[in-house]
C-alpha cells in the first residue's frame, strides 16, 4: 500500500448538474474506484489554540497537517491511516502510516507512532512534539472517486455530505455532524503528478468548472469555530471570510 504521495490537488465546487456531465465524460477515460462510494472519517491535530489551522488560513509558502484517517465504518478489520499532509508552492506531499486496527485495540497515536521504526514514524514523531497537538475535530464525507484507465495516478474524486464534530473525537459515530459544503454543492478534486490530460480540460472548460479554493478544516474553523464566543483572535467578520481557502 502507497505510503507517500507526491502531487497537485485542485478543487472545485459544482452543481449535482455538472458532476453528472464530468462523470459520463470520466466514463469514457476513466475507471470507478473499487470500493465504489464509501465513507472517509478523519480525526484532525491541532494545539489548544488552533494554532495550525490559524497558520494555514494566512496561505503561507509551507504548511502541514496531521489526521488519523478511517474508511468506512470502525470495525476489528479496519485499518487506520495516521497522516502528515504538507503543501510546499501548490505541491501536496504526503506520509502516511498505516495502522491496523486489530493490532493496536486501544493504543495512542503516540503509542502507535512510537511502535514503529521507519522515516514516516520519526517525521509524525517529531511533529506531534514539536506542535504539541492533539485531537481537536471530525470531519467526514461520502466519496465516489476514479482512476485514469492509462495512466492511474490521475484521480478525481466527488465528495458529498460533508460533515464536521467538535465532540465525540472519535469514529463511534460515523458521519455524524454539522454540515459544511454549501447547499447543493459538491467538493470535486483533481489529484496529479503533474497536468491535466487535455481532455478532461476541454471537459472542464465545456461544463463551466473551475477551480475554487476551499479547505474542509479551514471553512469549518473560518465559519464555525471562529464564531464561536471567545475564539475570534480579533480578527473581523469580513476577515474571517477571507481566510476560508487553505
Amino acid at each position: 500500500m502507497q505510503s507517500i504521495f507526491k502531487r497537485y490537488e485542485k478543487k472545485y465546487l459544482i452543481t449535482p448538474e455538472q458532476g453528472s456531465a464530468l462523470r459520463d465524460i470520466c466514463s469514457r477515460h476513466m475507471r470507478p474506484d473499487k470500493f465504489g462510494e464509501y465513507l472517509v472519517q478523519n480525526l484532525y491535530f491541532d494545539t489548544e489554540n488552533w494554532d495550525v489551522i490559524r497558520a494555514s488560513t494566512e496561505n503561507p509558502v509551507y504548511k502541514e497537517k496531521m489526521r488519523l484517517r478511517c474508511y468506512g465504518e470502525l470495525n476489528k478489520q479496519s485499518c487506520l491511516f495516521l497522516e502528515l499532509k504538507k503543501k510546499y508552492k501548490g505541491i501536496v506531499y504526503k506520509r502516511r502510516l498505516a495502522v491496523p486496527k486489530k493490532d493496536n485495540p486501544a493504543l495512542t497515536v503516540q503509542d502507535i507512532v512510537a511502535g514503529v521504526s521507519s522515516q514516516i514514524s520519526r517525521e509524525l514523531d517529531f511533529y506531534m512534539k514539536a506542535n504539541a497537538v492533539r485531537e481537536k475535530i471530525y470531519i467526514s464525507y461520502r466519496r465516489s472517486a476514479f482512476a485514469g484507465k492509462i495512466d492511474d495516478e490521475l484521480r478525481i474524486t466527488f465528495d458529498t455530505d460533508l460533515r464536521f464534530r467538535l465532540d465525540r473525537l472519535d469514529f463511534s459515530h460515523p458521519g455524524s455532524g454539522l454540515n459544511i459544503l454549501p447547499f447543493g454543492k459538491t467538493l470535486m478534486e483533481i489529484k496529479t503528478p503533474g497536468g491535466i490530460p487535455l481532455w478532461l480540460a476541454h471537459a472542464l472548460s465545456e461544463n463551466g468548472i473551475y477551480p475554487a479554493r476551499f479547505s474542509k478544516y479551514g471553512t469549518c474553523y473560518v465559519n464555525h469555530i471562529l464564531r464561536q464566543p471567545g475564539t475570534g483572535f480579533g480578527w473581523t467578520k469580513t476577515e474571517q471570510e477571507e481566510k476560508i481557502s487553505a
